[in-house]
């Protein structure tokens, strides 16, 4: 079967497993819009996908916290591109949990990066392609956000909401024939975790991109990567809170 060529946006383009996603959809002879926040790497990302087999590639330089002007990227968004078939969401940051339990504006920080403002383009995306039908939203959301752990309940708290968000965002463009797929990533190395001892749970940005490939083209609504993860949370959401809450996790 021959695939028709799509043009996709990827929200958070320069994230390590964003640019092994892009790199897949090059291959495949794809038109590629980023955005992401750093100039000059937004530029190289997009010379590496141009060399790669994308017909066409464009970037957005914007901060997304800056809710403000959603609406103004999304209408640049539309004037650059009018048939967008797929809408990738990338971008969040890992907060340092002690430090968000110290102050609010850290905390509120990282639920408007993680979860408030990507709603918030989800909303006006949503509103959009409800009229087009045949359109696909994937995010990626987190493990972390299937049960809160002291560790990074903070940030479990913004991808937890975000899931739930994206539940029913999907009941409701299921009638438009849209899809919205849910990415559950467990651990992934990348420069945001370089700090984080790894061990044989941990997945490559290469392995994830995959999976989020495979997923946004059949339509899932909802995978974990890697497959693995889905056991390890069907356990770890299941033991009693009464035994959670003594476990140092």
């Amino acid at each position: 079967m021959i695939l028709k060529n799509e043009t996709i946006v990827i929200f958070g383009a320069t994230s390590a497993v964003a640019q092994e996603l892009a790199r897949i959809h090059a291959k495949a002879g794809d038109s590629i819009l980023l955005i992401a926040r750093n100039d000059s790497h937004l530029k190289s990302v997009a010379d590496d996908l141009l060399a790669r087999g994308s017909p066409q590639v464009e970037s957005i330089t914007c901060d997304l916290d800056d809710i403000q002007n959603h609406t103004d990227l999304l209408n640049d968004i539309n004037e650059m591109f009018s048939d967008i078939s797929k809408y990738y969401f990338f971008y969040g940051v890992l907060p340092d949990q002690e430090a968000c339990q110290n102050s609010f504006d850290m905390t509120n920080n990282a639920i408007t990066t993680n979860f408030l403002s990507v709603i918030s383009l989800l909303t006006l995306i949503a509103n959009k392609i409800e009229k087009e039908t045949n359109r696909g939203i994937i995010a990626v959301s987190s493990v972390a956000g299937d049960r809160g752990r002291q560790s990074n309940y903070i940030y479990g708290t913004a991808k937890g909401a975000l899931t739930i968000f994206l539940q029913g965002l999907r009941n409701r463009l299921y009638k438009a024939n849209c899809t919205v797929t849910t990415i559950k990533p467990g651990f992934i190395d990348t420069p945001m975790t370089r700090d984080f001892k790894k061990g044989a749970l941990w997945a490559t940005p290469e392995k994830v991109a995959r999976d989020t490939y495979i997923a946004a083209q059949k339509g899932k609504d909802e995978i974990y990567s890697p497959g693995f993860w889905m056991l390890i949370m069907f356990i770890i959401k299941n033991i009693p809170e009464i035994i959670f809450k003594r476990l140092s996790l």
